[in-house]
């Protein structure tokens, strides 16, 4: 028992520190956000594009030059603090004017002339193009100063994208916003009616198994039939999957009111949506509560279509 305790706070403490080393993700406060997006930023320099399309996790990808490879995994870190879900592609353009910052390596140039000397000794009609011999490695090495220039230029850039995607995803978000406030507001509308429906569904269908048995050419014990429409009854009740459905259109609203990304959590709920009205809908014996049934269910299905949408 003591090996597995200690085994256990080894592990809750190995996911706090996991947890420390994260990111902190700065978000903006009371904003539904799409992840469908595009933004742009950089100068003559330099040219950022950035998409963003539904995925249901982060996942990045980032086309660079070779000189700003290893600019990836602080762009990653830019972006892990600014989006929570959604498949993001950066790409960084080159002005048409901008080269390399490189210098030509004067013992890498002097290695080289010796090759050459050595080739035209053996093979004297041998040629060399200049443009070729800057080509070899080792004979341009990259101007450090002018490279870090370069970077700060590219990460001023991918800030002023970034910025304009977040613009873009949370114009469309507030849209989507719109939408999910109206579909939870039908779905309520809906439990409510269904709710009344529900009151009277006990002594109509208790009116209807009379009916029922009186066209029958047979004999009822009363207590019988007063039993079997007891259990009818209970079987279509239909008030615990409305009770249940309130609390996740509440939750659902909460969700979309808060401050951070709902998205993960708005598609589960709208599952569980999904859940109670399909029972609803199978409980339902009368006409008019099965119609609002299937009012409700379109309505949860749209919610559904749209929540696949949000950060």
């Amino acid at each position: 028992a003591s090996l597995f305790f200690v085994r256990l706070a080894d592990a809750i403490i190995a996911a706090w520190r996991h947890a420390k080393r994260r990111p902190r993700r700065i978000y903006n406060a009371a904003m539904v956000a799409s992840m469908t997006a595009f933004g742009r930023g950089g100068g003559e320099l330099v040219a950022w594009e950035i998409k963003s399309v539904n995925h249901r996790y982060l996942e990045l990808g980032f086309r660079l030059p070779e000189p700003l490879r290893d600019l990836e995994p602080t762009l990653r870190e830019m972006t892990m603090k600014r989006l929570a879900r959604g498949k993001v592609d950066a790409t960084l353009r080159l002005g048409d004017d901008a080269a390399p910052p490189s210098r030509v390596n004067g013992e890498g140039l002097r290695s080289l002339a010796e090759a050459v000397a050595e080739l035209r000794r053996q093979v004297p009609d041998a040629t060399v193009d200049a443009l070729e011999a800057l080509r070899w490695p080792g004979v341009l090495t990259v101007d450090e100063q002018a490279l870090a220039d370069w970077r700060e230029t590219a990460l001023a850039g991918y800030g002023a994208a970034l910025e304009d995607l977040l613009a873009q995803r949370r114009r469309e978000g507030a849209s989507i916003r719109d939408v999910l406030d109206t579909k939870l507001g039908e779905i309520l509308a809906f439990s409510s009616m269904l709710r009344n429906l529900a009151v009277a569904n006990a002594p109509r269908l208790r009116a209807r198994l009379h009916a029922k048995v009186r066209d029958l050419p047979l004999r009822v014990d009363a207590g019988r039939l007063e039993q079997e429409a007891a259990l009818l009854a209970q079987r279509t009740d239909i008030t615990e999957e409305l009770d249940r459905l309130d609390v996740h259109v509440g939750a659902a609203c909460d969700c979309v009111a808060g401050d951070a990304p709902c998205g993960r959590r708005l598609d589960f709920l709208t599952q569980e949506l999904g859940r109670e009205a399909n029972t609803i809908a199978a409980k339902t014996p009368l006409p008019q509560a099965a119609a609002l049934a299937v009012k409700l269910k379109t309505a949860v299905e749209q919610l559904r279509e749209q929540a696949q949408n949000v950060e």
